[in-house]
């Protein structure tokens, strides 16, 4: 701001968010011609941009009106825009019913500074946006939700439509507030950014470069062998899942310990499934731990102790000896969902809902490990400083029993390939929420479906990667010969 001429900054805000609305607009019936815009103002520089935006949409002929929450303290500048543009004011006393008649809602009422949800004279204005037929469009990020954390205090608008300037919020990327943001659409204003990122949310070129490769030389040894420690005489199926997620995820071997060994064997016989304990299964790269464990505490804390990486799950995360985890000095993965990671934590599983990121970084903390926090949107946070990751890439189809089982023995086996449990944490969660996806593409699907994604999801990841790897003339057309035979083959 220091460096551009007063305004500037506003006024790309302002051209992105008209352009993202006449594009909303374009969807409809009458276009931007014709259309009714309300824009909820509030005082701060978000409702200056709805302002200018809505100068912009008045002069290619849509008549827009806008509602202003603190008239005395609108932004002068942008209110003369919209009223030389032909645009009109009103009080909050009229905005519901404009609401009700509009063709979109341009949600310009607090921005990034806004904290504990919205003002009581803000509240009936976005009740009226959510029952409304018109397309709702926030400014930055919806108002009423936290930027910085995700949470949501009180009332807040719910977009269609987030349309965002310089960079994406956290707020935009964790629940519940992601829930409130509709689609995002970022707006490079110009910012330039030399921070370290509060999040990282991983795209499909980033983790192909995480994923393991098998070389000529590699064999299954060299690739990495994976322990799974699961199931019990009630669970037999968390083992069963667990291994076919490990199966999946990029190590050469997997052994298996615990009582579903025939479970085990008849599904998977490609698996090393021994009786004898841990210690005694032989040789691994990284142990999973608890899925379906019940209360076989030793198990549990005899896997802890090993000196390669642990993922622990599930009965794992009751069962481990706090202490003993933090004593760890190989990686260690922790895996909670929500309501596991309240009991960790000694608070309600709504508190951790409503602040996933402070949960997240809490956990790592504690335990001295990273932890990768499940739900909507998966976190996955270091034991030591630096950004959190988020993943989007799932779909509430996942919600269905096994799934964990499947992203447990997933990670693990990337852990056991080499990648660091951040890495192997992030993207595992990554080819899960994409297995899961392709899985149920709008159906009900059950784990094994997903284990089963799980191929087709990594190579959908890789081919990012293929394409970069192949530039010589000569490996094009090979590669482009390989896919015709396979065509034809198909």
């Amino acid at each position: 701001m220091a460096r551009l001429p007063e305004g500037a900054l506003m006024q790309c805000a302002a051209a992105g968010l008209a352009a993202a609305c006449a594009d909303l607009l374009g969807r409809v019936p009458g276009r931007v011609y014709g259309s009714r815009v309300v824009l909820l103002v509030g005082s701060g520089d978000n409702g200056g941009d709805a302002l200018y935006a809505g100068a912009r949409l008045a002069r290619r002929g849509a008549g827009v009106t806008a509602v202003l929450l603190a008239p005395e303290r609108a932004h002068a500048g942008g209110l003369a825009a919209l009223r030389r543009a032909g645009g009109s004011a009103a009080g909050v006393d009229s905005g519901v019913g404009l609401i009700e008649r509009a063709d979109l809602v341009v949600d310009g009422i607090v921005g990034i500074g806004g904290k504990g949800g919205l003002r009581p004279e803000a509240v009936p204005l976005a009740e009226a946006a959510e029952r409304a037929r018109a397309a709702v469009v926030a400014v930055d990020l919806p108002s009423g939700v936290d930027a910085e954390t995700g949470q949501v205090r009180g009332a807040a608008v719910r977009a269609d439509l987030t349309v965002t300037f310089g960079t994406h919020k956290p707020g935009l990327l964790i629940d519940p507030a992601r829930e409130y943001a509709g689609s995002v659409r970022l707006v490079d204003i110009g910012l330039e950014w030399d921070e370290t990122p509060v999040l990282e949310a991983l795209q499909h070129a980033d983790v192909a470069r995480l994923l393991p490769v098998p070389g000529a030389e590699s064999d299954k040894y060299r690739r990495g062998v994976v322990g799974i420690a699961a199931g019990s005489a009630r669970y037999p199926g968390a083992a069963v899942l667990a291994v076919s997620g490990a199966l999946r995820g990029g190590a050469g071997a997997v052994r298996y310990v615990g009582p579903a060994g025939d479970a085990v064997i008849a599904r998977f016989p490609e698996t090393l499934v021994s009786d004898q304990g841990p210690k005694r299964a032989g040789r691994v790269q990284a142990w999973v731990v608890g899925p379906g464990a019940g209360d076989d505490a030793g198990t549990v804390a005899e896997v802890v102790a090993a000196e390669v990486p642990v993922l622990i799950d599930a009965d794992g995360l009751r069962l481990a000896d706090a202490g003993a985890v933090r004593a760890r000095t190989a990686p260690t993965l922790m895996t909670p969902h929500a309501g596991e990671a309240a009991a960790l934590l000694g608070v309600s599983r709504e508190e951790v809902e409503g602040a996933r990121l402070a949960a997240v970084r809490e956990l790592a903390g504690r335990y001295g490990a990273t932890v990768l926090l499940k739900g909507s949107t998966t976190l996955v946070a270091g034991a030591g400083e630096g950004p959190v990751r988020v993943n989007g890439t799932g779909t509430p189809w996942l919600a269905t029993a096994g799934s964990g089982d499947v992203l447990s023995g997933l990670a693990g086996s990337l852990l056991a390939a080499g990648l660091s449990a951040l890495d192997a944490g992030s993207a595992g969660a990554y080819l899960h929420g994409l297995a899961g996806r392709l899985a149920a593409r709008g159906a009900p699907v059950g784990a094994h479906d997903v284990a089963s994604a799980i191929p087709r999801a990594w190579r959908d990841v890789r081919d990012v990667r293929e394409v970069r790897e192949v530039t010589d003339a000569r490996e094009v057309r090979e590669v482009r010969e390989v896919r015709d035979v396979q065509d034809v083959r198909g």
